[in-house]
C-alpha cells in the first residue's frame, strides 16, 4: 500500500513583522467595513404625533436601551438624522410636511413606521387620516402594534440594522467621477 502523504501544516508567524501585523491587521471589504459602520451609527429623527411618542420615550430606559444599538441620540433637525422614526397617526393637513422632512435628510436615508397609524392609518377610518405614510415615503421598516411594544420597536430597529448591513454603500463609478 502507498504511504499517504499529508500536506504541509501552515507554519504561524511566532516573531517579526508578520507576527505584528497578525495581531493588528483586519482584512475585509470596503463595502462591508462601510455596511458595519452604518449599521451602529444610526441617528434617528423622531416625527412624534400621537400616543406612540410614549413607547418611543421608553426605547431610552434601561429595560430596553436603544443606545446598545447606536440609535440613541436622536436629531431634531432632517439634515442631521439618518432614519425617519413616523411616530403616530398621520394626518392629511401633515402629510407634505412629513414629505419635506424625507425630502430633506441627507443620503442614505431610512423609514419606520411606528404603529398602527402610521402603517395602515389605525382604527381612523375617516377623511382627515393618511392610511399608511408608504403613500407619500416609502418606508423600510414596518412596527405592527397600538401602541407597539419596545420589544417590537427594537425588532424592527435590528431588521433595519440587517437591510442597511446587506445594502451597497461603495460608490459607483458616475459619482466618483470629477465634474
Amino acid at each position: 500500500m502507498a504511504k499517504r502523504i499529508h500536506p504541509p501544516k501552515p507554519r504561524l508567524a511566532t516573531s517579526g513583522e508578520q507576527a505584528l501585523l497578525g495581531d493588528a491587521v483586519v482584512l475585509t471589504r470596503l463595502d462591508k467595513a462601510i455596511g458595519w459602520a452604518r449599521k451602529y451609527s444610526i441617528f434617528p429623527y423622531p416625527f412624534a404625533t400621537a400616543c406612540c411618542a410614549m413607547e418611543y420615550m421608553s426605547l431610552s430606559m434601561s429595560p430596553y436601551d436603544i443606545d446598545r444599538f447606536g440609535a440613541l441620540l436622536p436629531r431634531f433637525s432632517p439634515r442631521q438624522a439618518d432614519l425617519i422614526m413616523v411616530i403616530g397617526t398621520v394626518t392629511m393637513r401633515q402629510a407634505p410636511i412629513l414629505k419635506r422632512v424625507y425630502e430633506q435628510m441627507a443620503e442614505p436615508k431610512w423609514v419606520m413606521a411606528f404603529g398602527a397609524c402610521a402603517s395602515t392609518g389605525g382604527f381612523y377610518d375617516n377623511y382627515a387620516t393618511l392610511p399608511g405614510i408608504d403613500m407619500i415615503i416609502p418606508v423600510d421598516v414596518y412596527v405592527p402594534g397600538c401602541p407597539p411594544r419596545p420589544e417590537g420597536v427594537l425588532d424592527g430597529l435590528m431588521a433595519l440594522q440587517r437591510k442597511i448591513q446587506r445594502s451597497k454603500h461603495t460608490p459607483g463609478p458616475a459619482e466618483t467621477a470629477a465634474p
